[in-house]
C-alpha cells in the first residue's frame, strides 16, 4: 500500500484522535460560515426550514426529505469552496480553465439548492396552505 509523503506509520485508533477530527471539522463549517456569503444565506435558509417544521409538525417521514436537502446544499457548498480554495491557491491568476472549475462547482451549489427548495415547498407547502387557509 503507498503512504503519502512523509507519512512513515499510520497510528492508531484512538478516541482522542476521532474527537480532534470532529474539531477540525467544526473549523472547517467554522470558517464556511465565517468566510463565505452563501453558507450565511443556507444558515438563514436552513433555520427557516426547521423552525417552520417545527411550526407546521411535519411528520418524521418529512424531516427526513427536509434533512436529506439542506445536507446536500451544505455539502455542496462546503465542496465547492473547498475546490475554490484549492484553485487559488494552486494558481492566484485568472486563468479560463480554474474559471471553468470553479463555475462547475457553482453551478453543482446552485443545482442542490434548486432541488432543495423544490423539496422544501413539496414539503412545506401543503401543511403551510392548510394552516393558513
Amino acid at each position: 500500500m503507498l503512504k503519502p509523503p512523509g507519512k512513515t506509520t499510520s497510528s492508531p485508533f484512538s478516541p482522542r484522535a476521532r474527537l480532534r477530527s470532529f474539531l477540525f471539522a467544526g473549523r472547517g463549517l467554522r470558517w464556511l460560515v465565517r468566510d463565505e456569503h452563501n453558507a450565511r444565506l443556507h444558515l438563514a435558509a436552513s433555520l427557516g426550514v426547521v423552525v417552520a417544521g417545527f411550526w407546521l409538525e411535519v411528520s418524521a417521514a418529512d424531516w427526513r426529505w427536509l434533512v436529506l436537502a439542506m445536507a446536500l446544499v451544505w455539502l455542496a457548498e462546503a465542496f465547492n469552496t473547498a475546490v475554490e480554495g484549492l484553485c487559488d491557491r494552486i494558481h492566484p491568476e485568472f486563468d479560463p480553465a480554474i474559471g471553468r472549475i470553479k463555475d462547475l462547482g457553482a453551478g453543482g451549489v446552485l443545482v442542490a439548492s434548486i432541488a432543495a427548495a423544490l423539496i422544501g415547498v413539496l414539503t412545506l407547502g401543503p401543511p403551510l396552505l392548510a394552516r393558513l387557509f
